[in-house]
């Protein structure tokens, strides 16, 4: 790790550390900037935080929305619970899957809490409702 990124992750921990509870904030924080939460980073919550490194590592791991490394294309995760189903998600995957190439990462995830305005995708923090295929894709277009 570089000693510029040492500093940030520093700064990252410092920025949370009046709150009671700081270590999802944190985690969120270094997924955001740096795309992962790896092992150095790991580490040094942990040595802040005075936790061990396992409990860090248990909370990575719990949530699905830390990775290990940095993803090497724009990840647009589309929800495919049964709310966005009953409104016609998997009518539109084949379309947006198209779209996506090799350009493009399409997750699926299981509920982003829109599920009256379904179908459902969600790009960085960016919520889009209501998709169908061509609103879709044109998300995906705009990511490449």
């Amino acid at each position: 790790m570089t000693d510029a990124r040492a500093d940030r992750l520093d700064e990252i921990i410092a920025s949370h550390s009046r709150r009671e509870g700081p270590l999802l904030p944190i985690l969120h924080d270094i997924q955001e900037e740096f795309g992962c939460v790896d092992e150095a980073a790991k580490r040094q919550i942990a040595l802040a935080l005075n936790l061990s490194r396992a409990e860090v590592h248990g909370v990575v791991s719990f949530y699905h929305d830390f990775k290990a490394e940095a993803a090497h294309k724009p990840v647009l995760k589309l929800c495919r619970a049964e709310a966005c189903k009953a409104r016609g998600v998997e009518a539109i995957v084949g379309d947006a899957e198209a779209a996506a190439g090799d350009r493009v990462e399409i997750e699926t995830i299981y509920c982003l809490g829109l599920c009256s305005v379904g179908p459902n995708a969600m790009v960085g923090k960016k919520l889009h409702a209501r998709l169908d295929s061509s609103k879709l894709t044109q998300i995906i277009r705009e990511m490449a």
